[in-house]
């Protein structure tokens, strides 16, 4: 079924522990560009109210690096993201840093709080650290928690100051709270964790579609088995992180990069296949930073032509 695209540009990167993932949006385009597509003009295209200037001062939130300005990325997500789909339009998001990817799932429930969500979430990492369990505090690797409503209590390591705990909880409410159940979350690529993240795993029986449980099976396997899986939701969110990739294949033009990942072949098939099914009302691609890229913005062009491929199965 043919979808009515909205690109939503979000450069929002203060929940990274490096710098540059705000210029993965224009990257990606400009690598577009470079190859004479002309995608990111077919289609109307939002921005995101991001607050990066927050980079440029120290951060009281010793847990949760700039939780305050990311309450203000959540809140523009969870209007645009809620507006582009209450118009029955799909957002197709670029992003910064996979921080925010909260406040699009906040915005998808708030279109629709009646429907079961399920989230494809495909990355090197859990993203499931909450402020209590968070070795760095960089809120990048929380969105999850804020997603499921967790605050993984039985792994504190941390003692929250009540101000941060305040916004934290308004994260997790926003849209709703929880706005997805464990059973619904299916990670594939997911291969560099910590031990609160994999107890979290372990506690809520979350499955991981390793990278070799992929290559073992085959894509469309796995893919089968997902649609079992979620064959309750009502809707999918798909999340892809571009260091689910290889950066062998690719680069390590991410903040984050693991080896040992999927293969951009691999990634072409699952995203196109979500992108063709029924019940996926949102793609998101992540964590592009082409100021750590040694392949002079390699990992833009690849995800450039994910992109279009997407876009050509959107348009069907």
């Amino acid at each position: 079924m043919k979808k009515d695209i909205v690109f939503l540009i979000n450069k929002s990167e203060i929940t990274a522990g490096t710098r540059g993932a705000s210029l993965g949006p224009g990257a990606v385009m400009t690598a577009a560009r470079n190859n004479n597509k002309t995608f990111f003009g077919d289609f109307p295209l939002e921005e995101v109210k991001e607050m990066n200037h927050l980079l440029d001062k120290p951060t009281v939130h010793q847990f949760a690096k700039r939780i305050d300005g990311l309450e203000v990325v959540f809140n523009s997500l969870n209007e645009k993201v809620s507006s582009i789909l209450e118009k029955d339009q799909f957002p197709l998001v670029i992003a910064g840093d996979h921080g925010s990817a909260g406040g699009t799932i906040a915005g998808i429930k708030t279109a629709y709080p009646d429907k079961r969500l399920g989230v494809v979430w495909i990355d090197a990492h859990a993203d499931l650290h909450t402020p209590y369990t968070t070795p760095s505090g960089n809120v990048h690797g929380m969105p999850l928690a804020t997603a499921i409503n967790e605050d993984n209590i039985p792994r504190k390591s941390n003692d929250v100051p009540k101000d941060t705990i305040s916004i934290w909880n308004n994260l997790k409410n926003l849209g709703g709270a929880p706005k997805l159940l464990p059973e619904d979350l299916i990670f594939i690529g997911v291969r560099d964790t910590e031990a609160q993240e994999d107890a979290l795993m372990d506690r809520l029986n979350i499955k991981n579609y390793q990278v070799q449980e992929v290559n073992e099976k085959g894509v469309e396997i796995v893919l089968s088995e997902i649609d079992k899986k979620l064959e309750l939701c009502d809707i999918i969110y798909v999340s892809f992180d571009v260091d689910s990739m290889d950066p062998k294949d690719t680069s390590h033009g991410t903040g984050t990069p693991v080896d040992n990942g999927l293969n951009p072949q691999q990634a072409e098939e699952i995203l196109t296949y979500f992108a063709a099914h029924q019940k996926t009302s949102c793609i998101e691609f992540v964590e592009v930073n082409p100021c750590l890229d040694e392949k002079t913005n390699k990992m833009a062009e690849v995800t450039a032509g994910l992109v279009e491929k997407v876009i050509n199965t959107l348009k069907k």
